[in-house]
């Protein structure tokens, strides 16, 4: 049976895998405490003691304003662990799938990005993950690196339930509106992840390595996106003192942060449905069944 060793199995992305990949094989579900990445000692006696057939790594350094206080951590996790992994991987014969980011991008203009797009990061986040993959494309051709966006889902902290939770609280609210790429759920990453794996794992050595954009489809901005979520959750029946009409948008400079972000985060994903035949859904579809799940899980009792 295959062996696939994932990380981060608490986190957003991780924590989808574990459902998405369970029917492909044996898996090995790691959290920070089993597979220290801020040492390669650790990542590869790890390694070298579950020898993976996979390894699929969403494990990351994510606190993207705190990286620019933090470079050497943010490098360690991000840019280094994945290089460790992909030299592992490819004295071994494995496979390694990566996730990326938009943030690898200067975040100009208009166009959604493509994978031949010259990269410029403008954090220290985004120029760790450059860095990781980088350190994989020059270690390992047996490795799938998807870069996503605006990443969100039922588990773990995100915008979608900071929103939720600032619409039971306030009256109104104040949220960025020249900022726009497409909110993508967990699980789409997952699911899309195994198919994939399922492709790899029937094909081999199909030429579906690379580095591929997987966001859902379509575009809006971070104000547009709470306006929709508060909308659509106040149709569940989420107890909300705020309106949609009262999410008012506001420019990046008035609400200044360390690091910065990216005003143009959409993602071209042709070549994932030229490569696999793979055509991702609308970001709404996503936002809709994340919360619907979290209104399940309010009428749940709990025990």
């Amino acid at each position: 049976m295959t062996c696939i060793l994932i990380t981060g199995k608490n986190g957003q992305v991780g924590h989808e895998l574990i459902r998405a990949l369970a029917p492909l094989g044996e898996l090995i579900a790691l959290d920070r405490v089993a597979m220290d990445l801020t040492s390669c000692d650790a990542i590869q006696a790890v390694l070298n003691e579950q020898r993976p057939d996979i390894i699929v790594n969403p494990a990351a350094y994510t606190a993207v304003d705190q990286a620019e206080s933090e470079p050497e951590l943010a490098h360690a996790i991000n840019a280094v662990a994945p290089g460790v992994m992909a030299h592992w991987a490819a004295k071994h014969g494995a496979l390694l799938v990566h996730y990326s980011t938009d943030y690898v991008f200067n975040g100009s203009g208009t166009t959604p990005w493509s994978e031949d797009d010259a990269t410029d990061p403008q954090s220290v986040y985004g120029l760790s993950k450059w860095q990781g993959e980088q350190a994989i494309r020059e270690t390992t051709a047996r490795h799938l690196i998807l870069r996503t966006s605006w990443v969100f889902g039922a588990h773990g902290a995100n915008f979608l339930k900071t929103m939720l939770r600032l619409a039971a609280e306030r009256q109104e609210l104040k949220v960025v509106a020249d900022q726009i790429g497409a909110p993508t759920s967990a699980a789409l990453i997952a699911d899309t992840t195994a198919l994939l794996i399922q492709r790899y794992l029937a094909d081999g050595e199909s030429g579906v390595f690379g580095t591929y954009h997987l966001a859902a489809a379509g575009e809006t901005s971070w104000h547009g996106y709470a306006q929709y979520l508060i909308s659509q959750a106040a149709t569940l029946g989420f107890p909300l003192t705020l309106k949609a009409d009262a999410v008012h948008g506001i420019p990046t400079t008035a609400y200044p942060l360390p690091a910065k972000r990216p005003a143009n985060s959409r993602l071209n994903c042709n070549k994932l449905k030229r490569g696999f035949g793979i055509t991702l859904p609308a970001w709404q579809h996503g936002v809709d069944t994340v919360l619907a799940s979290l209104w399940q899980q309010q009428q749940t009792p709990q025990n």
